[in-house]
C-alpha cells in the first residue's frame, strides 16, 4: 500500500464503482430476484465483506446501481437532444436513439430497465429514480416542444422501445417516425 493509500484509508478507491457497474451486469444477467451480495462481489472482482463496507444492504446497492443506469441513460438522451437544432431534427435523433439504443432482439440495458420498472411499481424507493429520468427525458424534448407534447412523446418512446424489445413483429422504423410525428405534429 502507497503513503497516498494509507493517508486516505482506501487501498482501492475505484472499488465501489466497480460493484455498482457489477451490479447492473449481473441484474442484466441474473435479474434483481438472483442478485446477491455474493455474485456482486465475484463479478466485481472484490472481497465479499467490501459490499457491507460500501452498502448498508442489498436495497442500498440496487438503489446506487439502479440511480447510475437510469443517469446515464438520462444523459444520453440529453446529450442527442442537445445536439438538434429544431423540432425537426429532435424527431429524427428520437427515432434513431430508439433504433441505435434497442436492438430488436433486445439488450442487457433492456433487461435492467424492466427489472427497474417492475421495482418502480412496487416501491416508492425506486419510483422516485423512474421519475426523476422521466423528468430528465422531459426536459430534454422541451427544448424543441411544449411539455405535453413532450410528456406524451416521452410515453411514446417507453413504448415503443418496450415494443421493440419484446413484440415479434415491432413497428418498422418508418411507423416509429410516423408515429412520433403524429403526436409532435405542430
Amino acid at each position: 500500500m502507497s503513503e497516498r493509500e494509507r493517508a486516505s484509508g482506501q487501498a482501492d478507491p475505484g472499488r465501489r464503482d466497480r460493484i455498482i457497474d457489477a451490479a447492473l451486469e449481473v441484474i442484466a444477467d441474473r435479474g434483481v430476484a438472483g442478485t446477491s451480495h455474493r455474485k456482486v462481489a465475484a463479478a466485481a472482482g472484490v472481497p465479499l465483506g467490501s459490499m457491507t463496507y460500501h452498502f448498508s444492504g442489498m436495497d442500498e446497492l440496487l438503489h446506487e446501481a439502479f440511480s447510475r443506469f437510469a443517469d446515464r441513460g438520462a444523459e444520453r438522451f440529453a446529450a442527442r437532444m442537445a445536439q438538434t437544432r429544431d423540432p425537426a431534427g429532435a424527431l429524427d435523433a428520437i427515432v434513431d436513439g430508439i433504433v441505435a439504443d434497442i436492438p430488436a432482439s433486445g439488450s442487457d440495458e433492456q433487461v435492467v430497465l424492466y427489472e427497474l420498472y417492475t421495482l418502480a411499481a412496487r416501491d416508492p424507493a425506486f419510483r422516485d429514480i423512474t421519475e426523476r429520468w422521466m423528468a430528465r427525458a422531459r426536459e430534454a424534448l422541451e427544448t424543441h416542444f411544449d411539455p405535453r407534447t413532450a410528456r406524451l412523446l416521452d410515453a411514446l418512446v417507453e413504448g415503443l422501445a418496450v415494443h421493440r424489445t419484446l413484440d415479434r413483429d415491432p413497428a418498422d422504423v418508418a411507423d416509429m417516425i410516423d408515429g412520433i410525428r403524429r403526436i409532435a405534429r405542430p
